[in-house]
């Protein structure tokens, strides 16, 4: 059941993906996510408000489904929201599949089945988990993302927005990290849910994580950003669910069964990552157009606008 739900969750997110992605269509490309472009896109794309709506149904289902399983087995299955982008992408936004996007699906497919027969992940109790550990956990944690978009302002472009992918996909693994214990207090009855301070946690780690989403959607082109956003946050999940919650794997040799998985799973999403239903946004501006977009200076090199024409929101 729980392996149904969560697959069903991957489809709904991949839904909510091509929304915002259709929504961000008409918008000019920033280098990052600000809450001015927040309550723009609010007031005037209600496509943009049906994203949020649909990835909010996601999270419901995703938490469900973390009630009943491992956040290994979870987040692990979660990452074939990629594929059901790819595929919804062609219906909503246009397009067609090739063989190199089928063949890259079954690569996906493939890697995450050999992952879960090898790993074979169990047990956990992510309810009995030490604040001092938590804390420590979350130390870390924050500590490599902050780490991760320090290094970013640093990167050239390519780079930038890579690394912009990788941390939102770790902020994605951390809410089924912090969702995980919720779902455990949800069956205590409201008054457990209300004092247990991981549900007041889950609502800052989700605020963080849908800005981290927004600045990988709007740093550059998706074929940087969305290999990080993919593999990042079961990367994430894993961690915490055997170091932490010490949900049980297989060892020894099973673990080249699951480095095998894992290479198929990387190599897959990597493809994917390069489709154009998914690479439909411009290059970010650089420095000197940002510089021009401020100080709202005529471009010297700009065509014409009799040739083209360019609003920025």
């Amino acid at each position: 059941m729980a392996v149904l739900l969560v697959l069903l969750a991957a489809a709904v997110s991949g839904l909510g993906l091509v929304l915002l992605r259709k929504a961000n269509q008409s918008e000019p490309e920033r280098p990052g996510f600000s809450w001015a472009q927040l309550w723009l896109m609010i007031r005037h794309r209600p496509l943009w408000l049906a994203g949020i709506a649909t990835m909010l149904a996601e999270f419901g289902l995703h938490a469900l489904a973390l009630s009943q399983s491992t956040v290994t087995t979870v987040q692990l299955l979660v990452v074939m929201e990629l594929p059901f982008t790819l595929i919804l992408s062609q219906l909503i936004l246009g397009g067609r599949l090739r063989y190199r996007e089928w063949a890259a699906i079954a690569s996906m497919t493939l890697g995450i089945v050999v992952l879960l027969l090898a790993l074979s992940p169990h047990g956990g109790h992510a309810d009995e988990v030490p604040l001092g550990t938590w804390l420590v956990g979350l130390g870390v944690t924050v500590a490599a993302v902050g780490g991760i978009l320090l290094a970013s302002r640093w990167a050239g472009r390519v780079a930038r927005t890579a690394l912009a992918g990788i941390a939102a996909g770790m902020g994605a693994g951390l809410i089924a990290v912090v969702v995980k214990p919720v779902t455990a207090a949800v069956g205590h009855g409201v008054g457990a849910l209300v004092t247990t301070w991981q549900t007041w946690a889950l609502i800052l780690v989700s605020a963080a994580a849908f800005v981290l989403l927004q600045n990988a959607l709007q740093a550059g082109r998706l074929v940087a950003s969305q290999p990080g956003i993919t593999l990042a946050n079961p990367v994430v999940a894993v961690l915490w669910g055997v170091l932490v919650f010490h949900e049980q794997v297989r060892g020894g040799w099973w673990l080249l069964g699951a480095a095998l998985g894992a290479v198929l799973l990387a190599v897959g999403a990597a493809l994917l990552s390069g489709s154009p239903l998914l690479d439909g946004y411009r290059e970010a501006p650089d420095d000197e157009e940002l510089r021009l977009l401020v100080s709202g200076e005529e471009d010297p090199n700009a065509p014409d606008e009799s040739d083209v024409s360019r609003s920025y929101v």
